[in-house]
């Protein structure tokens, strides 16, 4: 079975995708995520590799990416501070579209570089050993057959 051309993804109020929904103008999926370079974690001071975003991706109505907002709210120098930014600038996105309602969505394959970093929806079948596989980057969701909108983390 291969990655469907609009990926359901199942929205969990109280977990990883509670800020994702359908608004006037179409889909959205938002998330508070980090990044770390390759080889960084094995670091001493992995903390200041570690970079916490905000982010905020739209899809049409049909779920083709249109945009995203990403901004980089600081490292995990200051975690708690990093997160807390990030999560602020997250929901005045949130509170910005239009007819917001949180709910499940189906996107397409996307994506966009920041910072030299993935952020998207990406097939990584390849590193599943060729078996049909869509990973949300940076936040490391997993999506496989049946494509009931579950996620692996």
């Amino acid at each position: 079975m291969a990655i469907p051309d609009r990926v359901p993804i199942a929205y969990e109020s109280d977990y990883r995708t509670r800020y994702i929904g359908r608004y006037d103008k179409g889909q959205f999926f938002g998330s508070v995520t980090a990044t770390l370079d390759d080889g960084a974690g094995a670091e001493d001071d992995w903390y200041r590799h570690k970079r916490w975003y905000a982010v905020l991706h739209r899809f049409d109505a049909d779920g083709v990416h249109t945009d995203s907002d990403i901004w980089f709210a600081g490292t995990s120098e200051d975690e708690e501070a990093s997160g807390t930014r990030a999560e602020a600038r997250l929901l005045e996105w949130l509170d910005g579209l239009p007819g917001r309602v949180f709910g499940d969505i189906a996107i397409g394959l996307f994506q966009v570089e920041v910072d030299g970093h993935v952020f998207g929806l990406v097939d990584w079948s390849a590193e599943y050993d060729g078996a049909d596989h869509a990973e949300f980057l940076p936040d490391d969701l997993g999506f496989d057959p049946p494509w009931d909108g579950c996620y692996d983390t």
